[in-house]
């Protein structure tokens, strides 16, 4: 039963990432998420129903338009992989519990902001007013430590990205997203999910920026580190806390 649920989760997050794959792209552009159906960015072919297949379309087309033979973004293709495993780790973590919810709501919104943040370097207020109702409804039915703690969280995460953002170092969507994810992280899970990100964005941006990617002073999208800190957090963070408090004792 367990395996049947993890494949039929697995799947689930395939074809949510096709969805939120739309939602990160249109949103940003200001385009509507129904009109025009799905469509060859290149051709504005509508595309049928096999070309719609999770992950399978793209390899078995070698990620080429099949009517007129234009490349297509990986984009696609990661974020459905990527919210199909993200899903699975949530629930073989958490299971279909209060913070497997918790956690499956915090993937759909990463896996968004990444899109968007990617694409566009922005982070969407529509997305985050979407998710703000419901994350809010979920940590007040399943919380995981007290109110104030999660109040907390989202008044320290924001207030240090609103500090930076006033420096010229992060955008108002970052700042807005960190408050978010501060509201479900709560205290002191907020400032691992953040120092995380500064982690993943340093060792990411070196790397690019070492291999000519990028070019000093250029802009990268900071959205992807805080959602993929938040995530580690989320499910890491009292052993990675406990683990360095045990280390500087």
């Amino acid at each position: 039963m367990t395996i049947f649920l993890a494949c039929y989760i697995t799947l689930i997050g395939l074809i949510l990432g096709s969805f939120f794959n739309v939602v990160g792209l249109r949103i940003p552009a200001g385009e509507s998420l129904l009109r025009p159906p799905s469509h060859c960015p290149s051709c504005n072919t509508q595309l049928k129903a096999r070309d719609l297949v999770p992950v399978l379309s793209y390899l078995f087309t070698q990620g080429k338009c099949r009517h007129c033979g234009s490349r297509i973004s990986p984009l696609y293709m990661l974020g459905e992989l990527a919210t199909g495993l993200l899903f699975l780790w949530i629930y073989l973590q958490f299971g279909l519990t209060g913070k497997g919810i918790i956690g499956f709501l915090l993937v759909s919104l990463a896996v968004i902001v990444t899109v968007a943040d990617l694409k566009f370097m922005r982070i969407p207020n529509k997305v985050l007013l979407f998710f703000l109702p419901l994350l809010s409804i979920a940590v007040l039915l399943f919380p995981e430590t007290s109110l104030v703690s999660h109040l907390l969280g989202a008044a320290s995460g924001g207030g240090i990205l609103l500090l930076l953002a006033l420096f010229g170092g992060m955008g108002m969507g970052d700042v807005k997203l960190m408050v978010l994810l501060g509201l479900v992280l709560g205290f002191p899970n907020v400032i691992l999910a953040f120092l995380i990100a500064c982690l993943l964005g340093t060792m990411v941006g070196g790397t690019l920026l070492l291999t000519g990617r990028i070019q000093r002073k250029q802009h990268i999208p900071f959205g992807p580190w805080l959602a993929a800190g938040a995530l580690l957090a989320f499910s890491y963070g009292s052993h990675l806390i406990s683990g360095y408090l045990a280390l500087i004792r």
